[in-house]
């Protein structure tokens, strides 16, 4: 596996994304089937494992430290808070918060060390700015718990060029984590640009267009009713159906290459500069399998260009997010 560098840590090019594994894409697979896929991802040279608190409200995390314990030394594991189930009404049902408060990042973050089984987190995130609270003040409780050892370096997600040079001001970012494909271009605005400006690697998740780039997804009705596509205006079947259209000169890139659509999408990230690390989740074997053989995928910059002509803002039909969605992100333009 080819190797990216994250602030201190050298990790594989590609990262396995583990929400899938206990949380938003339907019903999630059993924990021993999780337990295979993580296992055979390690096997398969994958050294960055990325979860969070918010994942099945806990359950990710917990199923994430059991099975990698025994190999912790070898992999860098990141974790993000911020945003965490709570029982708000007090009725014992958990519901999304978005609180950006240190003491509430530090309360996630004690509940992610226990669930994960380690005394400190590689990379911890900022899942997302809460609005309310003053970024230098929730990167200054991320900093404290880098100087308590219970986090090693620290990072954000969907955050703007302007919050990521604020935040690094107060402590040095490793890593900003953004939804970055072919179809989300938002990143190339100017995030991309401060992360290598900064020495902050990027982590693009959803590099697959949550399924879309794979060419398997073609029809949305069948998707479980708790899927969470379901809920965003790319993934409407109106909108979808649209998007469909540009999937046939997009599958003759890579039947021109010879890969498959998804390593064509995870290649075109490879390909697009070093700092980039592509964030990749799946619950099937066979998808790790393909996904993984992304990295000897070699694109020229004439193929680059020919992909980015097909699929790119204008091309593509709806909006990536809900309006309240958007709300609770801090990007740029593209209908964030």
């Amino acid at each position: 596996m080819q190797q990216r560098q994250i602030g201190p840590f050298q990790v594989s090019a590609l990262a396995l994304g583990c929400m899938s594994l206990s949380h938003a894409y339907g019903q999630p697979p059993a924990p021993e089937h999780g337990e295979r896929l993580l296992l055979a991802a390690l096997d398969a040279g994958i050294t960055h494992f990325d979860t969070a608190a918010l994942y099945g409200f806990g359950a990710n995390e917990t199923l994430v430290g059991r099975v990698l314990k025994a190999h912790r030394s070898k992999i860098v594991l990141a974790s993000k808070g911020g945003m965490a189930g709570v029982d708000v009404a007090g009725d014992g049902k958990l519901v999304r918060v978005i609180d950006g408060r240190p003491e509430a990042i530090r309360k996630n973050c004690e509940d992610s060390l226990r669930r994960l089984g380690t005394d400190v987190i590689d990379l911890y995130y900022l899942h997302r700015w809460d609005k309310k609270v003053p970024i230098e003040d929730s990167v200054g409780e991320l900093s404290r718990l880098v100087e308590r050892g219970h986090v090693r370096t620290i990072g954000l997600s969907e955050v703007s060029a302007a919050t990521i040079r604020k935040a690094h001001a107060v402590h040095p970012l490793a890593a900003v984590q953004t939804e970055y494909s072919l179809w989300t271009r938002n990143p190339e605005i100017a995030v991309l640009q401060a992360c290598q400006e900064l020495d902050i690697a990027f982590v693009a998740f959803s590099p697959v267009a949550r399924g879309f780039l794979s060419g398997k997804l073609r029809d949305v009705n069948a998707l479980d009713a708790k899927d969470i596509r379901r809920g965003m205006p790319r993934f409407e079947p109106a909108n979808y159906a649209g998007n469909l259209q540009l999937l046939p000169a997009y599958e003759a890139v890579a039947q021109e290459v010879g890969c498959t659509p998804a390593q064509l999408a995870l290649a075109w990230l490879l390909n697009k500069a070093p700092h980039i690390i592509p964030l990749f989740g799946t619950t099937s074997p066979e998808h790790l399998t393909e996904n993984v053989g992304a990295v000897h995928v070699k694109l020229t910059p004439a193929l680059m260009a020919k992909l980015e002509a097909v699929i790119n803002p204008q091309t593509v039909v709806g909006n990536r997010y809900s309006e309240q969605s958007n709300r609770e992100v801090d990007t740029e333009v593209f209908g964030a």
